[in-house]
């Protein structure tokens, strides 16, 4: 019997998981305008604050269904809509799932057939993902006081150390992005793809920026991202029938 990505029962299982997630979401929200109306806040301070933290959550959620969208192909909807959902990071999941179908022999556009596959996958998604659920709790704390002591001493140090930290962060995943360009050499042009859709999505980026504060378009702030997003994975089409 043939390993479905898309089984009813993955389905059944997502879908309890997600309305667990959801179902505290609403606990929490009730609870919240609760204690609002007991410190005295304005019903349409109240109302304004919940439908403001709607909106701009749609900005994030176009991203993260695109990140579903991609994943899907080979991973079927169950296992990208759990991770995106839940605990996760699109940028971080994307390249998890990317790395393990790479080391299966699978390309990210072929479908899992192997139920072994498929947990392998799931694991090293959510295994690396979850590593920040126990080191946050255990370090944060230790290490905002240990800048807030380096900030405290001399300022402009303390603001390269957070700056330092955020491009290596940043330099983790453009190291993905640059890591075929050597095939170049042996012919292989497909290196350049990732290469040309980050320069595309980096290019949107800016230019919803430059929008964002030239033209006083508050808005584009939250809608850069999925922005450049989408607008990158269009790219990726006529580059990949370019250079692919």
């Amino acid at each position: 019997m043939e390993f479905n990505v898309n089984s009813p029962v993955l389905f059944v299982i997502v879908g309890l998981i997600i309305a667990a997630v959801l179902g505290q979401s609403v606990f929490f929200l009730l609870k919240a305008v609760k204690r609002a109306k007991e410190k005295g806040m304005d019903k349409k301070v109240i109302k304004k604050t919940i439908t403001s933290a709607i909106v701009f959550t749609i900005a994030p959620a176009i991203a993260i269904l695109v990140g579903v969208i991609s994943l899907s192909v080979s991973l079927g909807i169950p296992l990208p809509w759990l991770r995106l959902s839940v605990v996760g990071s699109l940028t971080y999941e994307a390249v998890a799932a990317g790395n393990a179908l790479t080391q299966l022999g699978l390309g990210t556009q072929t479908r899992i057939t192997s139920a072994s596959d498929y947990a392998t996958v799931a694991i090293v998604m959510t295994s690396g993902i979850a590593i920040g659920l126990f080191l946050v709790p255990l370090l944060t704390k230790k290490i905002q006081s240990g800048v807030h002591k380096i900030e405290n001493k001399d300022k402009h140090w303390g603001e390269i150390l957070s700056n330092a930290m955020f491009i290596g962060m940043i330099s983790a995943f453009l190291g993905y992005v640059f890591c075929d360009v050597t095939n170049l050499s042996k012919g292989d042009a497909s290196g350049l793809i990732p290469v040309c859709v980050f320069f595309v999505s980096a290019i949107t980026m800016a230019v919803c920026g430059l929008i964002a504060t030239k033209k006083k378009v508050t808005w584009m702030n939250d809608y850069a991202l999925p922005i450049s997003l989408i607008v990158g994975m269009a790219a990726a089409i006529p580059f990949t029938n370019w250079l692919g």
